[in-house]
This record gives structure tokens, C-alpha cells and sequence, in this order.
């Protein structure tokens, strides 16, 4: 059994040692012996810095690809939005999961909820995110909100809402449905994708090996939902061909219909507190589908 068995790197967040469980689980269904090994990254330690602030692409993903090249770990679980379009030589992004729900959320504190205005916000209210897409989106749809920085883990960014920092906070439904978070005492604007659209990737776990890891590979295969990998392969040259990283005001949704077309919706800004420009572009192949939206938000 010697040869069945995978160490799994993971931030030590309560959302990450979720998605890393979940992958615990389903290897150790298929016989696999299962370690999980908690790794602190850059932006678990940089907390009082907005992700724009903080030098360079991938840090909550880099010290992980570290301990996969010092063969630390065989197996890296990342929220794909928070991966690097180009993995460091040597690894290699194996497959990816199903994809969860890829929409975000803006929770309202009870007190600051309007429902007869935009949004159901109410009138130069303080919304938080640390992420200059939702800052750019939220401004477009609700001129006038006044956006403030928020970070910290899921639980602690909604106890800061609870505690009055903030009218409003923006976070992704996928985080808050897998850790089943007590909503009761908010009220709920589920945006849909296409109307405030999420980042590249967004609802879905990347597995990211190194290269000659054998066993790795092996178990990943077990992981792997080539359904969507077809839709996000696309959000991702997008966010490639766009040059963007986390702090980029970038949000990429494909969708694939039943009669086998592509819809993907974009949205961009050349700051967060710049106007965003949105495009639509549908397509029956993704034959140099994900250029022509590059091209749209540039024209």
C-alpha cells in the first residue's frame, strides 16, 4: 500500500482544509492513504494588505508549489481562481473538480438593507472586498456604495459584517455553501454569473503535482472533471491573454449549452475604480473563441 499513499498540501483556512478533505475523501474511497499537511502562504501572512498590494502573482499559491518541487507534498489542492495561468517548471495542474457554484454573494447587514433601492442597498452604504473586480462590478451596478478593503478567512470576514464594520460584503457562494455558514441573520443578493461576473475559475479546485509524480498523477485521474475543463480552460486564456493575475479587475464566465455552444460573459476595468466594460460573445466552437473576447474588451 506503500505506493497508494498521498500527501496533500493545503492552506490552513477553514475553506481550504474543506477542499482539501473533500479530496481526502474521495482518495481514501478509492483505497488511497491520505495525509493532509497545512502550509501557511503569503497572503495567509500578509492580512493587512489588499491583494493588490502585495508584490507579485500567485501568493497564496506559491509556498505550495514550493513543498511539490522540494517533494514535501505529492498533491496541491488550490482554488483555481487563485492559480497562476502558467505553473512553475517542473509542475503541472493534473485536472481540476466539478465545478461548484461559480456566482458571488453580497450579504446585507439587516440595518442596511433598503429593499426599494438598487441592490437593496441603501444610499452611500460601506461595502466590503479586497478584490478590485467586486470593487469595479459593484460600483458599475451601484453608483455611489463606498468600497472598503476586507480580508481574513470566510468565517471572519462575515463576523466582521455581523459586528457593524460593514453595510454589506461581497463573497463567492461556493465558499459560503461548502462551509454551510449560518446566513439567518443577513440578507442575501445572489448575483447570477452573467450579470456580475466572477473571476476566472471561480467554484472550481485545481490539483497541481509535480511532474514525475507517478502516483500522483495516477490519483488526480480519479479527481479529474474533463466537463469542466472545457468551460474554464476558456475563462483562463482569457485571463492569459489578458495578462491579469488576482489583482486584475478581470471576470471571465463559459458557459456550454445543450446544443454544444459556447456563452461567455467578461467584464474589465483598467482599475477598480475605473468604468467596467462588459462583453458578450457566443460561439458554436472555441476555436479562437477566448482571443475574440480579449479582442472585444480591448477594442
Amino acid at each position: 500500500m506503500e505506493n497508494l499513499q498521498i500527501r496533500i498540501g493545503t492552506r490552513g483556512s477553514e475553506l481550504a482544509l474543506w477542499q482539501a478533505n473533500y479530496t481526502k475523501d474521495m482518495l481514501e474511497s478509492a483505497g488511497y492513504i491520505v495525509e493532509i499537511i497545512i502550509i501557511k502562504t503569503t497572503g495567509d501572512v500578509t492580512t493587512h494588505l489588499s491583494f493588490d498590494k502585495i508584490e507579485g502573482k500567485g501568493f497564496f499559491t506559491k509556498e505550495l508549489e514550493d513543498a511539490l518541487l522540494n517533494d514535501e507534498i505529492d498533491l496541491a489542492v488550490h482554488s483555481m481562481k487563485d492559480l497562476p495561468t502558467q505553473s512553475p517548471e517542473g509542475l503541472k495542474t493534473a485536472g481540476i473538480s466539478e465545478r461548484h457554484n461559480p456566482a458571488d454573494w453580497l450579504l446585507i447587514r439587516k440595518e442596511s438593507y433598503a429593499p426599494d433601492s438598487d441592490l437593496h442597498l441603501k444610499e452611500g452604504a460601506i461595502v466590503g472586498t479586497s478584490s478590485a473586480r467586486r470593487k469595479s462590478q459593484i460600483i458599475s451596478l451601484k453608483p455611489g456604495v463606498n468600497v472598503k478593503d476586507l480580508r481574513g478567512n470566510v468565517p471572519t470576514r462575515v463576523q466582521k459584517l455581523r459586528e457593524g464594520n460593514y453595510d454589506a460584503i461581497i463573497l463567492a457562494a461556493a465558499g459560503l455553501e461548502r462551509l454551510q455558514l449560518d446566513l439567518s441573520h443577513l440578507e442575501v443578493v445572489k448575483f447570477h454569473p452573467r450579470e456580475f461576473v466572477p473571476a476566472p475559475a471561480q467554484g472550481v479546485l485545481a490539483f497541481q503535482i509535480k511532474g514525475d509524480n507517478d502516483t500522483a498523477k495516477e490519483a488526480v485521474k480519479l479527481l479529474h472533471d474533463a466537463k469542466t475543463l472545457e468551460t474554464v480552460n476558456i475563462e483562463r486564456k482569457v485571463l492569459k491573454l489578458m495578462e491579469g493575475g488576482c489583482q486584475m479587475p478581470l471576470g471571465v464566465y463559459c458557459e456550454k449549452d445543450a446544443m454544444g455552444n459556447y456563452h461567455v460573459w467578461a467584464a474589465v476595468s483598467d482599475s477598480w475604480d475605473r468604468p467596467v466594460k462588459k462583453v458578450q460573445l457566443s460561439r458554436s466552437t472555441t476555436f479562437e473563441l477566448a482571443e475574440d473576447v480579449v479582442k472585444a474588451l480591448k477594442s
